[in-house]
């Protein structure tokens, strides 16, 4: 009788460690597939405050650091058909509309690409001196 109550004793305790490792990883799941941030859309009170484009770096970004953190994916890799930095011939007609037409193409997106490439964070000015970087690196 004492061998069964210490079986049903020990089978008590890892049924409860069970439970416990069960729960954990229910909790270690629901965390890594919780949301990472939230949608705030124009018009909601959560939009009236926007990050600033450089809080982080104190200043305006400059071309060459947008183009490497935003623009790189598409034109260092030609992806989605953008001409590759350093393209004289894919870029030589586009320069030739003129640099607003450039411009209004980086910043309401134009084709495949999306409006500032995606860099939200990116004021348009520094929009601008990416693609100033790369006409001057493509001509």
């Amino acid at each position: 009788m004492r061998v069964v109550l210490n079986f049903v004793a020990a089978l008590a305790v890892v049924a409860g460690a069970a439970v416990a490792v069960a729960q954990s990883v229910d909790e270690q799941i629901a965390e890594r597939i919780a949301p990472s941030g939230k949608t705030c859309m124009k018009g909601e009170a959560c939009a009236a405050a926007a990050p600033a484009a450089s809080a982080s770096t104190g200043g305006a970004r400059s071309g060459d650091d947008v183009y490497s953190a935003h623009c790189a994916a598409c034109h260092a890799t030609g992806a989605a058909g953008a001409p590759k930095l350093g393209d004289v011939a894919a870029w030589s007609p586009r320069i030739a509309q003129g640099m607003d037409t450039l411009y209004t193409h980086a910043i309401q997106g134009f084709n495949a690409m999306p409006a500032k490439g995606l860099c939200m964070t990116c004021s348009d000015d520094e929009v601008k001196a990416a693609v100033d970087h790369l006409v001057d690196g493509s001509k």
